[in-house]
């Protein structure tokens, strides 16, 4: 099994991995398969919600290629945060760098508005993100349901704070400056060159071209679900097991 880092302390900020960076961080040597079915079902989890169905129908509809069980996942957690949001990007960080990875979601309007590479951070891994935590200087992604905050111009450029939702898996993000931007290194020219995508310090990084317009598309409470089959976080994350009320959940 591979097991979320959860203790706190410290900071760190995201910045360009350029070739020639540090190796990635050992991955567990038990971790889960990424091609393994993933049960989607909890303990705690009732029959869905008619806003669940909803969600996933239109997920599913919008995003036809897309794992239907990570859909499944992320549809269960926004119903449960907040069912009735605009905006929404998913994640499958089982697949590798080299695939386009991150979908955003616009559920008001029944659109698709991106598909997109999107890099995971250096001690992840290297094509394939292997591990995650919610550790300051892990320079590791972290999974889990995401609020968006505000964008603003900083060492990365134009990019958007994110605040993570569940407690000891994301919920220091902001205090990590995890935040999206535009990267050099999220580019097809890049993985022609390497074999993958460049590394960034834990960021969802994106391509320099679509950096702005997705941002936009994001910013000021929306929501992003990243995805990982790792079997802890499947078990008691409690925005797939919805063990409190919306209200409750919506408000952390």
């Amino acid at each position: 099994m591979i097991r979320l880092n959860r203790w706190l302390l410290g900071a760190a900020f995201c910045s360009q991995i350029i070739l020639g960076g540090h190796n990635a961080m050992a991955a567990n040597s038990d971790k889960p398969a990424k091609n393994a079915t993933v049960n989607t079902a909890t303990s705690n989890s009732a029959t869905p919600s008619a806003q669940q169905t909803r969600l996933n129908n239109t997920l599913a509809r919008l995003a036809p290629k897309a794992n239907p069980q990570v859909l499944r996942l992320a549809a269960r957690a926004l119903a449960c945060a907040q069912p009735d949001a605009e905006r929404l990007a998913v994640i499958d960080f089982s697949l590798p760098s080299t695939e386009q990875r991150l979908w955003v979601f616009d559920l008001k309007r029944q659109k698709l508005l991106f598909k997109e590479l999107v890099s995971h951070g250096r001690g992840s891994g290297n094509a394939e993100a292997e591990s995650f935590s919610n550790i300051p200087e892990s320079y590791q992604s972290s999974i889990g349901l995401f609020r968006t905050l505000n964008s603003y111009h900083g060492r990365n450029g134009y990019s958007l704070r994110l605040k993570g939702l569940e407690a000891g898996v994301n919920d220091l993000a902001y205090q990590r400056a995890i935040v999206i931007h535009g990267a050099d290194y999220v580019s097809e020219n890049f993985i022609e060159q390497t074999g993958r995508l460049g590394r960034s310090h834990g960021c969802p990084a994106v391509r320099q071209e679509v950096a702005i317009k997705l941002i936009d598309s994001l910013k000021e409470n929306q929501y992003l679900f990243t995805y990982y089959p790792d079997p802890e976080w499947l078990a008691t994350s409690e925005f797939l097991s919805c063990k409190r009320t919306d209200a409750r959940l919506a408000m952390n």
